[in-house]
């Protein structure tokens, strides 16, 4: 899945999270410091990343039971800084499937590369479907 990297969906987020790092919201800022646009701020990737992840979650073929479904958490590590205008392509694999006490985990890896095939960042995403 592929997210074109707009410089007011990046101001968009760091003003909702209460970023007020220069470089995620002025150009000039940016310029300045040597980066072609405004950059990202790292947990931006929920935005690009997190429609891939749902397209996997939301797989029959995985058999997630979505009233049962609680979110147990996300790892990332990242790479290369995203700039507006990144075009950022995210394919996700299933890394665990797995089941313990009658609850089932479900973990989803995904991997976030900008058109320059650099790793901008590679996530876990922890899920488990409590049991009925």
């Amino acid at each position: 899945m592929t997210y074109v990297v707009g410089r007011e969906k990046i101001r968009e987020y760091a003003r909702a999270v209460g970023d007020t790092d220069p470089l995620h919201l002025d150009v000039e800022a940016a310029f300045a410091a040597g980066y072609p646009d405004i950059v990202a701020p790292p947990m931006f990737a929920v935005v690009y990343a997190l429609p891939a992840v749902a397209a996997g979650m939301f797989d029959p073929e995985v058999g997630i039971e979505f009233s049962r479904l609680v979110h147990a958490g996300q790892d990332f590590t990242w790479g290369a800084l995203v700039i507006g205008g990144d075009e950022i392509t995210t394919t996700v694999t299933v890394k665990d499937v797995s089941e313990r006490r009658g609850n089932g985990f479900f973990v989803f890896e995904s991997v976030s590369v900008n058109g320059d095939g650099e790793t901008v960042c590679t996530g876990a995403w922890s899920n488990i479907v409590r049991a009925a």
